[in-house]
């Protein structure tokens, strides 16, 4: 289990202000600030590729580089890094812009695409090859990649190589012009075959796609590989602290050779102009989960292959599941701070973020009384007719959320799980004979049990009450040791209620024996639909995504599925905190 690093306090707008101490990138960014580094300047970037929708993981990075940019008086741009048009669509373009502006973090009016400097990178790209550091290459991939060597075997020299410049250019030219087919050709960085980094054997800069690009349509049939691309695209925008997970650090070395190469033979006077922006990168661990797959290959198989039910399921962690599930966004925001930033690749419990999630619901989300799974009561000496209203507080956290009025009736429903007919000792709740206390409203006493005939199955109980109990104490001062949520049985409102569990019931979903596939670890019981549930009234007219504790139950939303008379609810996370007692002990 990770370390949970000194945390950085999230204000209501999104904003971090230092709480305790700085993680080591807000140290780096302190301390470039102190030395005048960049001109007092600090501007970060999230650079999605949208190619899917945003998971959790993404949340770290975006909390990261907009928080440090709102901390210390700088800016933050979103980009898109849009440099293969076979994956990336418009429809994951602006899923991302909604999941960024919904986490609370605002770009203004800087938005930015990798694909509105295609031409910019295409001419450093002329300017790379008359320096002769570029050359056009006729290797098929499989070729190309035998040519590279391994870790203890260095690679070969392409036969295509030493192409002069001149026919270099013409090549790639008439690669722009759309002369050759997909593969046929590729533009390649000319620095060391024999190399020990393996990103620096002559890495791919460009190859052809005729393909349709979501933002520049048919005017490329050429595209830039992610390596080109990513440094000079920082470089454009001015990035200074350009924040990225480890697995880049061994790019770093090559995103800087890019930079060096273009910037040789620039400065003042230079016919090519003065020396282009060279950025910072600096890597930190990105987050893994328990119970969670984080690769978004991963997440696109589930969801191509409709073992979940589309990119917002709320089993899955993407940011648009977990906002349908129910997650608050200043529950995420305060997860990602509580983490930290750490140098070293490390899995985070899932139970924290349940904790952050009930931390936040607890002081926010007003109680209602909801019965999943209904067992009848009849209250014999109540009368028939009559109806209550009981005084009900809609948050012991916050008393200026008031009261509200809930209907006692004769006939109620009680939770299943609180009767038993046969007791086990430490069963406190309600049996043959046993007095409990309803909740706001009376004690009751179990009389006798009514069956079905042929299952054997206890279909309704038969009690009677203590009209000087009301609402929930004696006046004689007899105790009871359960207290049970119920429902008016005529005035409750018919819901169904959806119980989502972890999607995978291993907790690294990507160990399986002997290679197996991944998937075999999918949890069968990852999602339970109780139909008919019911709640009281007061939350007949409830609104898509309005959030509610169910008492003794847990935390639910309601899903967007609901309709009038039809109300579907999510349940966000239970109430039984794992993470509470283990930092309890830990502390």
């Amino acid at each position: 289990m990770a370390k949970i690093h000194d945390r950085v306090d999230a204000n209501s707008d999104g904003a971090t202000t230092p709480a305790r101490s700085l993680d080591f990138i807000r140290t780096i960014v302190t301390e470039d600030l102190r030395t005048n580094k960049w001109g007092g300047r600090v501007q970060t970037r999230f650079p999605p590729e949208p190619n899917g929708y945003l998971h959790i993981g993404h949340a770290k990075s975006i909390c990261l580089n907009f928080g440090i940019a709102k901390q210390f008086g700088g800016m933050c741009n979103l980009r898109f890094d849009d440099t293969n048009p076979t994956a990336e669509e418009e429809e994951y373009v602006q899923s991302i812009q909604h999941d960024v502006k919904w986490l609370g973090w605002d770009w203004e009016d800087r938005l930015y695409f990798a694909s509105d400097y295609f031409e910019q990178m295409y001419q450093w790209a002329v300017e790379l090859i008359k320096k002769e550091k570029a050359y056009v290459c006729d290797l098929r991939a499989d070729e190309t990649s035998q040519h590279r060597g391994t870790l203890t075997k260095q690679g070969n020299d392409s036969p295509y190589r030493n192409r002069t410049a001149a026919e270099n250019l013409d090549l790639f030219e008439r690669m722009r012009k759309g002369e050759f087919s997909d593969g046929a050709k590729t533009l390649r960085a000319k620095i060391d075959m024999a190399h020990a980094n393996m990103n620096m054997r002559d890495p791919v800069m460009y190859r052809i796609l005729h393909a349709t690009h979501h933002n520049t349509g048919d005017k490329w049939c050429i595209y830039p590989m992610y390596d080109w691309a990513h440094g000079l695209e920082d470089s454009i925008e001015g990035i200074t602290h350009s924040i990225c997970t480890l697995e880049f650090e061994d790019h770093r070395p090559l995103y800087d050779w890019f930079i060096d190469a273009i910037n040789e033979g620039r400065g003042p006077g230079s016919p090519q102009g003065e020396k282009v922006h060279h950025p910072q990168q600096i890597e930190f661990a990105r987050l893994e989960l328990t119970y969670t797959v984080m690769s978004k290959r991963k997440l696109l198989e589930l969801v191509k292959g409709k073992y979940v039910n589309g990119w917002d399921d709320p089993r899955l962690p993407t940011i648009s599941g977990l906002r349908r599930r129910g997650v608050p966004p200043e529950a995420i925001r305060e997860f990602c701070d509580r983490i930290g930033v750490a140098k070293f690749n490390s899995t985070i419990d899932v139970q924290l973020l349940e904790h952050c999630i009930r931390d936040y619901l607890n002081k926010t989300a007003m109680r209602v009384m909801a019965v999943l799974r209904p067992l009848k009561v009849i209250i014999d000496n109540y009368p028939g007719g009559q109806v209550e209203e009981l005084d009900a507080i809609n948050n012991p956290e916050d008393a200026s959320m008031g009261t509200r009025k809930v209907p006692f009736s004769q006939v109620l429903y009680i939770e299943r799980d609180d009767f038993r007919e046969d007791p086990p000792k430490q069963f406190f709740r309600l049996a043959p004979g046993r007095e409990v206390r309803l909740r706001y409203g009376y004690f009751i006493t179990c009389k006798s049990v009514v069956k079905d005939p042929k299952t054997g199955e206890v279909t309704e109980l038969h009690c009677t009450y203590d009209p000087a109990t009301r609402g929930g104490d004696s006046p004689d001062g007899r105790k009871v040791k359960a207290t049970l949520h119920w429902v008016s049985a005529s005035h409750a409102v018919q819901v169904e209620v959806r119980l989502y569990d972890h999607l995978f019931s291993k907790e690294n979903p990507n160990e399986t024996p002997d290679g197996g596939d991944w998937k075999s670890n999918l949890n069968p019981n990852s999602l339970d639909s109780l139909i008919p549930a019911y709640i009281e009234p007061s939350v007949a007219s409830a609104a898509p995504g309005s959030r509610y504790q169910f008492e003794r139950v847990g935390y639910f939303c309601v899903d967007l599925d609901s309709t009038i008379g039809k109300l579907v609810f999510n349940r966000i996370v239970t109430l039984k905190d794992t993470w509470a007692k283990i930092e309890k002990k830990q502390g």
